[in-house]
C-alpha cells in the first residue's frame, strides 16, 4: 500500500517545481524584453515642479502632431529647447505636467518666460518637438 500513495506523491514532487520554473521563466522574458524597450530614464510625473527627460515610457497613440497650450517656464537657447508647463495633451496621451522640448531658435525667440502660448508639436518616439507656438 506504501507504494501506491508515494507514486501520486513523487509525481507531484517532480511536476511542481517543474511548473514553477516554467512560470518564472515565461515571466523572466516578459520582463526582460520590457526592460529592452526603453533605453531612456523615465520621467518624473505631474505633480512636480519640473519635468526632464523623454517621455518614452509613456503611451502614445499613432497621431503625428498634438496641440496644446500652458505657460513658459523656461528658454534654453544654447541647447535649443523650451520647458512649458503645460495642460494634458490628449493626442500624445500625456497628463498635464511641466517638460521640455527642441524647438527651432526662431521659436525660441518669439516667446519668453511666463508667456501663456499655444504651440504644436511633432511625435516622434515618444516626444516632441515644438513646431509652433504664438502668445495667447
Amino acid at each position: 500500500m506504501k507504494e501506491t500513495t508515494m507514486k501520486p506523491l513523487y509525481l507531484l514532487a517532480m511536476i511542481t517545481p517543474a511548473m514553477l520554473l516554467a512560470a518564472c521563466g515565461e515571466k523572466a522574458a516578459t520582463n526582460a524584453t520590457a526592460a529592452n524597450t526603453s533605453t531612456e530614464t523615465p520621467a518624473t510625473m505631474a505633480g512636480t515642479d519640473n519635468m526632464s527627460g523623454d517621455m518614452g515610457n509613456m503611451a502614445m497613440p499613432d497621431a503625428k502632431t498634438a496641440k496644446g497650450s500652458g505657460t513658459v517656464t523656461a528658454i534654453d537657447k544654447a541647447a535649443g529647447t523650451i520647458t512649458l508647463d503645460h495642460g494634458a495633451i490628449p493626442e500624445a496621451g500625456w497628463p498635464a505636467m511641466t517638460m521640455a522640448f527642441k524647438a527651432a531658435p526662431a521659436l525660441l525667440d518669439s516667446v519668453k518666460v511666463g508667456d501663456k502660448v499655444a504651440f504644436e508639436l511633432a511625435l516622434k518616439d515618444g516626444s516632441g518637438e515644438v513646431t509652433s507656438i504664438t502668445k495667447q
